[in-house]
C-alpha cells in the first residue's frame, strides 16, 4: 500500500468502459454489463498498479448543477436529453448504460468501497472538496476528463491526476510539473492557472464559449504573464500596454462571460460531501455472499475475480 488516497471520477470511468468494451457482454436476462465489468476491471487495475490505502468512488448527484446553469445557461446544454419543467434536466446517455449504474453501485456496496456525492453538485466538485480536505496523504485523482487538472498541487499534500483519456494502458500521471510543461503554465500555480486558462479558452464539450479569438496557447501565455485571470482582466481594464489592443477588445466583449466563467469552471471545494462509509480500501469484501450473488446474476465472472484478487487481503 502506498498510503495514497485514490479519488475516482466514476461516471467518467464507466462511460469509457461502456464505449471501450463490446456490447455482447450481457447477463442471462440480456442486460448489457460491459460498463459494470469494465469499471470493476478499472478498480482492480488501480488497486494493483497504484496500491492506494484509501479509495472513494465519487458520483454525480447533479450532472448540471443549477448554480452553474443560472450563471451560464449554455453549460452542458447540448447534453440535455429532455427539458423538464420541474426537477433536473435528464442527461442524454445510451439506453443500455443507464440500467448498469445501479449494478455498479451494488457491486461497490458489496465489496465495501466508499462512495461519495454532494446534493446539487457534480462528481468534479466532490473530488475537489475531498482533495481540498486532505492534508496528509498524497491524492491521486483518476479521471478521463481534463477539467480536474486544476487540482494538481504540491502542498499541503501532493495531488496528481492519473489521466486515462486513452485508456488505462496509456494512463498518464500528471502533477504540477507535467501540467506546467504540457500547457506552458507556471509550475508553482499550475492547478489554478489551468482553471483560469480553461475559462479563457473555453470548452465546447461543456458549453463554455470562451473568449473569441483566444485559443489555448494564447490563453496560457496571458495567464502566465499576468499570474491569473483576475490579474489579466485588471491589467486590461487599466489599459496596460502589455495587453494588446485587440486582446483588450476581445476581453471587453466577453465581459459578461468572464464575470461568471471562474465560478462555472472551478470545482466547488466547499461542496457538502456525504460519504457512504470510511474510505479505507477493504482487505476483503464486506459481503462475500452478495458479491458472489451479483457475479452470478449479472455474469460478471472474470471481472469480479480480478477485483477480488486485487484486494489487499487476497491470497
Amino acid at each position: 500500500m502506498t498510503g495514497s488516497l485514490a479519488l475516482l471520477d466514476s461516471a467518467s470511468l464507466y462511460f469509457r468502459s461502456f464505449f471501450a468494451l463490446p456490447d455482447s457482454m450481457r447477463a442471462a436476462d440480456g442486460t448489457q454489463v460491459n460498463a459494470v465489468r469494465g469499471f470493476a476491471d478499472t478498480i482492480a487495475r488501480i488497486l494493483t498498479d497504484r496500491r492506494p490505502a484509501r479509495l472513494v468512488c465519487c458520483l454525480d448527484a447533479d450532472w448540471r448543477p443549477k448554480f452553474r446553469t443560472d450563471l451560464l445557461p449554455s453549460y452542458k446544454a447540448h447534453r440535455v436529453a429532455e427539458e423538464t419543467s420541474s426537477g433536473p434536466d435528464v442527461e442524454e446517455v445510451p439506453d443500455t448504460l443507464t440500467p448498469q449504474v445501479p449494478i455498479i453501485l451494488d457491486v461497490l456496496e458489496a465489496f465495501g468501497f466508499a462512495t461519495a456525492e454532494a446534493a446539487g453538485y457534480e462528481a468534479d466538485d466532490v473530488i475537489g472538496a475531498l482533495t481540498h480536505r486532505e492534508k496528509t496523504d498524497p491524492v491521486e485523482v483518476i479521471t478521463g476528463d481534463r477539467d480536474l487538472f486544476q487540482l494538481v498541487r504540491t502542498e499541503p499534500s501532493p495531488a496528481s491526476v492519473i489521466y486515462v483519456g486513452k485508456g488505462w494502458a496509456k494512463a498518464e500521471v500528471l502533477g504540477p510539473a507535467e501540467i506546467a510543461e504540457r500547457y506552458a503554465l507556471p509550475r508553482e500555480t499550475a492547478g489554478p492557472a489551468y482553471a483560469d486558462m480553461a475559462a479563457l479558452r473555453g470548452d465546447p464539450s461543456d458549453g463554455l464559449p470562451g473568449v473569441a479569438g483566444i485559443g489555448e496557447k494564447t490563453a496560457a501565455k496571458l495567464i502566465t504573464q499576468f499570474g491569473s485571470l483576475e490579474g489579466l482582466l485588471e491589467a486590461s481594464s487599466a489599459g496596460d500596454s502589455r495587453v494588446p489592443l485587440k486582446t483588450r477588445l476581445r476581453l471587453s466583449e466577453a465581459a459578461d462571460y468572464l464575470a461568471v466563467a471562474p465560478t462555472v469552471v472551478k470545482v466547488a471545494v466547499d461542496a457538502p460531501v456525504e460519504q457512504s462509509r470510511p474510505d479505507t480500501v477493504p482487505a476483503t469484501p464486506a459481503d462475500p455472499e452478495r458479491v458472489a450473488e451479483l457475479a452470478e446474476r449479472w455474469n460478471l465472472g472474470n471481472s469480479i475475480e480480478r477485483l477480488l484478487k486485487a484486494l489487499p487481503g487476497a491470497g
